[in-house]
């Protein structure tokens, strides 16, 4: 009887809050985008689905989840100094869409970010550069 309960209570919640799936995953987004300007790689690698792949058009790179945690060496050193603006467009079938300005001491670059999220795992992260300044942001 009482997984009958938990059931309908969660069938009342998803209904009556739709919007809760989307809420989750754009806190999955903040957990990022916080985990990604300290280069926290625990947090970082607990975010990643184990077969999550990041996309990188602009350059043409596809990265694993290992490779991209081997590349957080690298990220350090350009991410000193680093503030990220970020706000989410848009949420639907598990797929958050963002604009994001990487705000570098030296220079900013305005992106397009699409984060696949299942649970509170990152699935799929594809990075589209959109302009050389956050003017637009």
């Amino acid at each position: 009887m009482a997984g009958k309960h938990l059931a309908a209570t969660l069938l009342a919640t998803v209904l009556l809050f739709p919007g809760l799936p989307a809420f989750a995953d754009q806190t999955v987004v903040e957990r990022w985008y916080a985990a990604l300007v300290t280069v926290d790689e625990d947090a970082l690698s607990n975010l990643l689905a184990e077969d999550a792949e990041m996309k990188l058009l602009d350059l043409g790179v596809v990265q694993s989840k290992p490779e991209f945690l081997a590349s957080l060496d690298e990220w350090r050193e350009a991410a000193k100094g680093l503030v990220v603006r970020h706000r989410v467009e848009g949420t639907e079938d598990g797929v958050t869409t963002v604009l994001a300005c990487y705000d570098f001491p030296a220079n900013d670059v305005l992106m397009r970010e699409t984060f696949a999220i299942s649970g509170t795992r990152i699935v799929e992260n594809i990075q589209t550069r959109l302009a050389e300044s956050c003017e637009a942001y």
